[in-house]
């Protein structure tokens, strides 16, 4: 068994940010738990998977999920992982809001993340490492919020179609495929589902075949594979909508 320290450990210290490093091997699973602080885990080397009842996030390297307070997750780990995490009291970074995310990570951020893991469970607030963490929670603040979530709706038959989306996705699938097997009327549908996850279905299922790609990536699958796998026409066609997505190719990714 791998050694790694269980946040639940260090939730009591009484400070307002405790940060953690663990180091995971290929595989690694955490089952299905909860924090009473809020969590954000970082990928330093690796991509880890978070899910929750609401949905789906990915963390590839230079990128971080926050799961906010008493929210059941689990974790995947892809490759080889090393993550840095913070635990956060609630209250005291509402920037970062009451449903997951993926955020960026900046390098200054990067910085900090690593600096804070380092520091002693009961550090100086009045010093030097109190510094560290505030100016830790200022970017957090700050910090942008990437597309890579695939948030369930709260119907419950809604909710299964994404999940078996997640299991199959395609590019193609449509509105209109969706809204007929569901029993709902196109604009009926494409109401319900803006509304239940804050984006439109376009834009959900091109994160959705992202979110299923990163893990694929990191393991070293091949981009050509991962692409047809997923029903684009071309290795092309998949490269420009991750792009467009994350700013930078596929490649960028293999493990």
């Amino acid at each position: 068994m791998p050694v790694w320290l269980n946040p639940d450990s260090v939730e009591d210290t009484p400070r307002p940010v405790v940060a953690i490093a663990n180091d995971y091997p290929p595989s690694f699973e955490l089952a299905w738990h909860r924090h009473r602080r809020g969590q954000l885990l970082y990928a330093a080397r690796g991509v880890v998977a978070v899910s929750t009842p609401d949905g789906a996030w990915v963390a590839p390297p230079e990128r971080a999920v926050w799961t906010p307070p008493t929210v059941p997750h689990s974790v995947r780990m892809v490759g080889s992982v090393s993550t840095r995490g913070v635990l956060i009291e609630p209250g005291v970074c509402p920037a970062l809001g009451e449903r997951s995310k993926v955020i960026e990570v900046s390098p200054l951020l990067r910085s900090l993340l690593l600096a804070a893991s380092d520091l002693p469970r009961e550090y100086d607030e009045a010093g030097r490492d109190g510094l560290v963490i505030a100016l830790l929670l200022t970017e957090l603040e700050r910090a942008p919020v990437i597309p890579l979530a695939t948030p369930f709706p709260s119907t419950p038959a809604l909710a299964a179609k994404c999940r078996a989306f997640l299991e199959a996705p395609s590019p193609h699938d449509t509105i209109d495929a969706w809204s007929a097997q569901l029993g709902m009327g196109r604009r009926a549908f494409t109401r319900a589902f803006r509304r239940e996850t804050g984006m439109s279905f376009a834009e959900w299922r091109q994160q959705a075949c992202v979110v299923v790609a990163l893990p694929r990536l990191a393991a070293g699958e091949p981009v050509t594979a991962i692409a047809l796998d997923l029903g684009y026409e071309s290795p092309a066609a998949f490269a420009t909508m991750f792009k467009r997505l994350l700013g930078v190719a596929p490649s960028r990714y293999l493990g």
